[in-house]
C-alpha cells in the first residue's frame, strides 16, 4: 500500500508556528515520524506541501497512492474546489489536524471536508498522523 501524505497552506510553518499549540517538531520531522511508522506497518507513503490552493488539486488529482492522509489546514474551513477534488476521488481521504478544531475559534469549526473524507482524526498533534495510517492500514485488510 502505498499513502499521500499531503500537508496543506502553513504546515511548512512548524516547529516556528505557535508551538505551545502545534509542538516543537518541523514539518519534516512530522513526515519522517510517519514514514517511519507507516514502514512498520508495510505501507509506503510519499509526502508533498503546498502552500497554494490549486497546486494541492493537482497533487490530489494527479497521486497514484492507494490512499490520502491530508491536513488542509485553513483551506479545511473554506475551500470548496478541495471538498469537490476529494469527492470525485477514488481513493479514501483521512483529513487529519493536529489540534482539536471544534475547541477553538467559532470559525475553525466549519469543516467543509470533513463529509467527503473517511474518516478525521485530530486533537493530538503528530498521534492523529499516526492515527490516520494506522485506520488505513486497518481498513486495507
Amino acid at each position: 500500500m502505498k499513502i499521500l501524505l499531503l500537508n496543506g497552506v502553513n504546515m511548512n510553518m512548524l516547529g516556528k508556528r505557535d508551538v505551545n499549540m502545534y509542538g516543537s517538531d518541523t514539518l519534516q520531522t512530522l513526515q519522517q515520524k510517519v514514514v517511519d511508522f507507516a514502514k512498520t506497518l508495510g505501507i509506503q507513503v510519499e509526502c508533498q506541501q503546498s502552500n497554494s490552493e490549486g497546486t494541492l488539486v493537482d497533487i490530489l488529482q494527479q497521486t497514484t497512492a492507494d490512499a490520502v492522509v491530508f491536513n488542509a489546514g485553513a483551506y479545511s474551513h473554506y475551500s470548496i474546489a478541495l471538498r469537490d477534488c476529494i469527492e470525485c476521488m477514488s481513493v479514501p481521504v483521512v483529513e487529519v489536524h493536529m489540534t482539536d478544531i471544534y475547541q477553538r475559534e467559532p470559525f475553525r469549526h466549519v469543516d467543509v471536508l470533513k463529509d467527503v473524507c473517511v474518516a478525521q482524526f485530530l486533537g493530538k498533534g503528530v498521534q492523529s498522523y499516526l492515527d490516520a495510517v494506522a485506520f488505513l492500514a486497518k481498513e486495507q485488510q
